[in-house]
């Protein structure tokens, strides 16, 4: 099992990181993060991107299908489809909870909901990985 230090260094200088997302909690079947709405993940308007909450999601998936394989395995995204409830203006952290709904031998499927400070369901998102060997 990584610890969450392990899992925030491995995604230093990627998209995760420039987006400011940072995983909180791990276990086997639940993972939760954070990421800010600033400049780096909102629409001209001044509120979230939806395009931020899929890559939010994506990541949490993939990290939650990474800690569930084995050695010679590796998850790759193979669906995301989101819906957007609730906008989320600038300046606030939102966080989001990933948990697993079908852990097969070649498909993860993970349901995602993101929510603002106050709880309000912001986004919720599917994410299914399709698992390879090496």
């Amino acid at each position: 099992m990584y610890s969450l230090e392990d899992i925030n260094n491995r995604m230093e200088h990627s998209l995760v990181s420039n987006l400011g997302i940072k995983v909180t909690y791990v276990s086997p079947t639940q993972i939760e993060a954070v990421m800010p709405v600033d400049e780096r993940t909102c629409q001209p308007f001044g509120f979230l991107h939806g395009g931020a909450s899929l890559a939010l999601a994506e990541t949490l998936a993939g990290v939650g299908s990474m800690l569930l394989l084995g050695d010679d395995e590796y998850a790759v995204g193979a669906e995301v489809t989101g819906n957007h409830v609730a906008p989320a203006p600038v300046g606030i952290t939102l966080k989001a909870k990933a948990e697993i709904i079908h852990q097969g031998r070649s498909t993860h499927l993970w349901n995602v909901n993101i929510y603002n400070p106050e709880d309000t369901l912001i986004s919720t998102v599917r994410v299914l990985n399709s698992i390879q060997k090496h």
